[in-house]
């Protein structure tokens, strides 16, 4: 895994889980727990409080030493001077966001549960690979289920492998098994008090050092 990208929880934020009066001191718990990735998810606010909450997080991932990605706005990464963008079928060119932040830039595509998108996701030069939902999810009620196995067969394109949707530390070992380098959580990490958010991320870390080969513990 390059780019600063290593296994572990990867923490997305939520504008009713991780409301502005607490999207700063949940993010930080998530980072004290072992939270190797954190993805700024807001698409109602106003553009001037977008901004606001992106510096702060970047002030806190940089603290932390860890990538600070925008969903779907490659302005607002670059603005804020994020490590990279996220984005999903139907947010823009992959070569349009590369242009705009560089060769340095983590952009990771969602690919549902298609290996033709990873394979183009591939070829547009993306750094991770997103499937999912693999399991009943609040946060995206309506995207289609995907099972297990694709994680699998993704391993073919040689990138690193996020899974999403509905996960939880319940249920995320058998998809590091599957071949998930990180598992993207919202619902399944925030929510309730800082000390609750930690010990989930905490418990996510254990998960990994039990089960995924490549996971190490930070110095």
């Amino acid at each position: 895994m390059s780019k600063g990208l290593r296994p572990g929880l990867y923490a997305i934020t939520d504008s009713v889980l991780t409301p502005p009066e607490t999207l700063i001191e949940s993010v930080e718990a998530a980072l004290r727990g072992g939270a190797v990735m954190v993805q700024y998810r807001e698409k109602s606010a106003p553009m001037a409080e977008r901004i606001s909450q992106a510096v702060s997080l970047q002030a806190v991932c940089r603290n932390a030493g860890v990538p600070l990605l925008i969903n779907d706005d490659p302005d607002l990464a670059k603005r804020v001077g994020a490590a990279g963008v996220h984005m999903g079928q139907t947010d823009g060119s992959v070569a349009a966001a590369r242009r705009l932040l560089g060769d340095e830039a983590i952009i990771g595509i969602t690919c549902h549960a298609d290996l033709a998108l990873a394979q183009a996701a591939l070829g547009a030069g993306a750094d991770y690979l997103a499937f999912g939902r693999f399991y009943t999810s609040s946060t995206k009620p309506g995207a289609p289920a995907a099972p297990p196995g694709v994680l699998t067969d993704a391993k073919r394109f040689g990138l690193p492998i996020t899974a999403i949707g509905g996960v939880t530390t319940d249920n995320g070992e058998p998809l590091i098994r599957a071949g998930a380098d990180m598992l993207a959580v919202v619902g399944g990490l925030f929510g309730g008090d800082t000390h609750d958010i930690e010990m989930r991320a905490k418990a996510f870390e254990r998960l990994f050092a039990s089960h995924h080969p490549l996971f190490s513990l930070p110095e």
